[in-house]
């Protein structure tokens, strides 16, 4: 995967400026295709409504999955500090946007993570950043809940983590099965979390979420 961050394209619009960073040969590839992929939906890409589209879908889709030029450990790296504390430490609710590597359709909810520090402590900000280094790839749920659990133990060594993430999947609502209110919940533990059931049953009662 082409870094991403090697470049940048720069669009002020209505007072502000709006840094995003992008390949231009990657995007230009990318283009090229997408414009084959209008004229093959039966579409006529030299419209004006479309004349554009292709370049914006090829650098959406570039935005959609930077996570792959993310290293998830080295985030967490630049901000641990060592702490004698050893209670449980929650951030919950953090948004995620994904694609479903099956259709590359989107999914998104909120992931819910926990650690119990063994000496060292982490960056608030850090953790957020994480998930969004593994949501922003083409993804399964049940991979990027355990990619993440993964990252932070091994990264950490803490006493354990808990990964929580609640998602809505366009797959399943917009095609297929076509529910609109199921929900996917996938869950996953190591160390106290795992071996503890009333460090998981707090965990579990302090996010607000329900494993059957």
């Amino acid at each position: 995967m082409t870094n991403h961050n090697e470049y940048n394209d720069e669009d002020i619009t209505m007072g502000y400026q709006k840094l995003e960073r992008y390949n231009p040969q990657t995007i230009n590839k990318l283009a090229a295709h997408y414009k084959e992929i209008l004229a093959l939906l039966g579409e006529n890409p030299e419209r004006e409504g479309l004349l554009k589209t292709p370049e914006r879908v090829a650098k959406a889709m570039q935005f959609f999955t930077q996570g792959y030029d993310m290293n998830p450990a080295e985030i967490l790296k630049s901000a641990m500090f060592k702490e004698d504390y050893k209670q449980m430490v929650i951030v919950k609710d953090i948004e995620i946007y994904s694609l479903c590597e099956h259709h590359l359709v989107p999914f998104f909810g909120k992931a819910h993570v926990a650690y119990i520090p063994n000496g060292r402590i982490v960056g608030l900000s850090k953790i957020p950043r994480v998930v969004d280094c593994f949501a922003r790839r083409l993804q399964v749920q049940e991979r990027m809940t355990r990619e993440i659990l993964t990252c932070i133990q091994d990264t950490l060594d803490p006493l354990g983590v808990a990964v929580v993430i609640e998602a809505r999947h366009l797959c399943m609502s917009m095609r297929g099965v076509q529910k609109q209110n199921s929900l996917t919940t996938t869950s996953d533990f190591t160390g106290a979390f795992k071996k503890d059931e009333k460090t998981r049953a707090e965990f579990m009662h302090l996010i607000g979420v329900h494993l059957n």
